[in-house]
């Protein structure tokens, strides 16, 4: 006999089956025998929004029965992965579909300003405030890394974050960013005063491409130190393709019972993160910052301290990370709109369209350089910081939803077909444009040198890059870290050499000392001047590596290669001598030698590790390393 349940759904499929008996598909009329009830309920709201193609070429019952149910299983993920549905997922794919049809401009009835920020220069007393401010927050802070994208536009067939940030010791993203994070909670307790300490969490955003990879990565290095509880992966879904004005669903041209899907862009942070409960959690535990960032920019966290001190003094909302930017260079700007009915918002601005926003504004020159030869619209980096409370307030309102755009390539000026299927995008960065007039929202400039290095072109097109833009390439991103840390060394007051120029894989390059340190050695420009004594000396072929805690510099000559690695309850004091060895030199390679490892070749050099001295210390006590 029949449950009472199973009677309730028969009923409920038999309603359905009537209504769908005068639908405009017969198709999928004949086939409703073989569906559940939820599948018939995804096949009326298909038919509701257009969607009647999909059912075009559904043969009888009995025929592809396995692959017309793998379709609506597909719809079914498609609707419960997006926030409010498919339906609607599909209303707002029209509406914009037909506002690019229009051409009309998003930023309509809006006039540019320049928003107000904080400008930090790299160990000056204002900035180490800032650290020592952000520092003290770390405990109260989240991490959330995107991190949904291959390496396959770098040239590198595996994750963008396992990919080595440098190869002095090969240490990969994602290796630095959990060091990094680690080592700036345990800062932060140090100055909670009896409080204990936290575990702060780390969020990756992964996609179907990353995730297997991902938590493999994790896995096989203990979570590079990491207790596995800490870190979250929350994976992305990615959005259904649409084929034309009318926001048709796009079918795969070799799989009619398989809709074309893209990513969405990683905007879908936001929504994850509503709806995982993670908020909540974090809230109830007392946090207070989420910290955004990006999967392949290895300087990222000798900026974040500071930043987040200026979110801390300013009481921001919302804080971008940004760098000055030259006028019209191709990065997005930050910048405050303000609609003749009198709303406001700051917000990244592509830079395509801040140049003719500018223009049609009373600015005819567009996106000028002022008088300290970049923009005054400093360029958004998508590393942001977000204060939980008013961000819970804020998804509670959207579910996570941000603002989208679509981007149609159409066939002719018609615009009446698309060149290929297009789909609806979300920046995270986005975020802003939704939040109310009273949201504090504001940015933190840093130097170019200190932030942001980002790894994301491949040889070919970074060497296509106009000589004197910024490369992006995996070359440029390693030459950066050594870059930055001989500079603070220099702000600590080392004597660091110059560097000297190279070319590799046709990117001309500056090579400065391959200075690297671990994230336990310092996370902040304090720490650094703190290690560093006397009178030091690096010359611009020599390697110099800190692995260890508590490792001083003093009076240190150095030509030639010196790593140094220690426990924590070591105390090493290096110097008063010179160490002077043929080192560790940079050689160019062809990046077309397939007998070389990818990440090799995408850097256009390798090291050659001729001589070095290195010692370790694995006990506890005091140690002198004197030359």
């Amino acid at each position: 006999m029949a449950s009472a349940v199973d009677s309730a759904i028969q009923k409920l499929a038999t309603v359905q089956l009537n209504e769908l008996s005068t639908s405009s598909s017969p198709n999928l009329q004949k086939n409703l025998s073989i569906l559940s009830p939820e599948q018939i309920e995804l096949g009326k709201m298909l038919l509701e929004t257009g969607q009647v193609h999909l059912f075009e070429n559904w043969p009888d019952p009995g025929v592809d029965d396995d692959d017309k149910k793998a379709l609506l299983a597909q719809v079914d993920l498609l609707n419960s992965s997006y926030p409010g549905g498919l339906a609607s997922y599909i209303k707002t794919a029209r509406e914009l579909l037909a506002d690019s049809k229009a051409g009309r401009n998003p930023f309509d009835g809006f006039t540019p300003s320049v928003p107000s920020g904080e400008v930090l220069t790299c160990g000056d007393d204002n900035f180490i405030q800032y650290e020592e401010s952000g520092v003290k927050q770390i405990q109260n802070a989240a991490f959330v890394l995107v991190a949904g994208g291959l390496g396959e536009r770098l040239g590198y067939k595996g994750i963008k974050v396992a990919l080595p940030m440098e190869t002095t010791t090969g240490t990969c993203f994602l290796q630095h960013y959990i060091e990094s994070i680690l080592s700036l909670s345990k800062a932060s307790y140090k100055h909670a005063q009896g409080e204990c300490q936290r575990d702060v969490p780390l969020v990756i955003m992964t996609s179907d491409d990353t995730h297997g990879h991902t938590l493999q990565l994790l896995e096989s290095n203990s979570y590079f130190g990491m207790k596995p509880t800490q870190v979250k992966l929350l994976k992305q879904e990615k959005v259904a393709c649409l084929a034309d004005n009318d926001a048709r669903l796009a079918l795969d041209p070799n799989n009619k019972y398989k809709i074309q899907t893209k990513p969405h862009g990683h905007g879908d942070v936001h929504a994850l993160l509503y709806s995982s409960g993670l908020l909540k959690e974090w809230k109830d535990a007392g946090l207070r910052w989420v910290l955004f960032f990006q999967d392949t920019n290895g300087l990222l966290f000798k900026a974040i301290p500071a930043a987040l001190g200026v979110s801390v003094t300013k009481e921001y909302h919302v804080n971008s990370l940004a760098v000055p930017r030259k006028a019209k260079e191709a990065i997005g700007g930050i910048t405050k709109l303000t609609h003749t009915d009198g709303r406001e918002m700051v917000i990244n601005v592509e830079y395509n369209q801040l140049d003719p926003l500018l223009r049609a504004t009373g600015h005819p020159d567009g996106d000028v350089n002022c008088e300290t030869g970049f923009s005054p619209y400093p360029g958004n980096i998508n590393q942001l910081i977000l204060e939980l409370g008013p961000y819970i307030d804020e998804l509670s309102k959207t579910g996570g939803a941000i603002k989208e755009f679509i981007n149609p390539k159409y066939k002719d000026s018609t615009k009446t077909e698309f060149k290929s299927s297009t789909r609806l995008e979300c920046m995270m960065q986005d975020y802003p444009k939704t939040l109310p007039p009273s949201a504090r929202v504001g940015f933190t400039v840093t130097e170019i040198w200190l932030a942001y290095a980002p790894v994301k072109n491949n040889p070919e097109d970074a060497a296509k890059v106009p000589k004197g833009n910024p490369y992006h390439s995996a070359t440029s991103g390693e030459t950066a870290i050594y870059r930055a840390n001989s500079m603070i060394l220099r702000k600590a007051g080392v004597k660091v050499d110059d560097p000297v120029t190279q070319v590799f894989n046709g990117q001309e390059v500056e090579v400065w000392s391959r200075v690297v340190w671990k994230p336990k050695w310092a996370v902040t420009f304090s720490d650094v001047k703190s290690k560093v004594k006397g009178n030091n000396s690096v010359s611009q072929k020599s390697t110099l590596v800190i692995k260890g805690h508590n490792v001083v510099i003093e009076d240190l000559k150095l030509d030639g290669a010196l790593i140094v690695d220690s426990v924590d309850e070591a105390e090493v004091k290096v110097g008063g001598g010179s160490v002077c060895n043929n080192g560790w030199t940079i050689e160019s390679v062809d990046k077309d030698c397939v007998e070389l490892p990818e990440e090799v070749r995408i850097r256009g050099f390798k090291i050659n590790k001729k001589e070095q001295l290195e010692e370790f210390y694995g006990e506890s006590g005091n140690f002198c390393l004197k030359p």
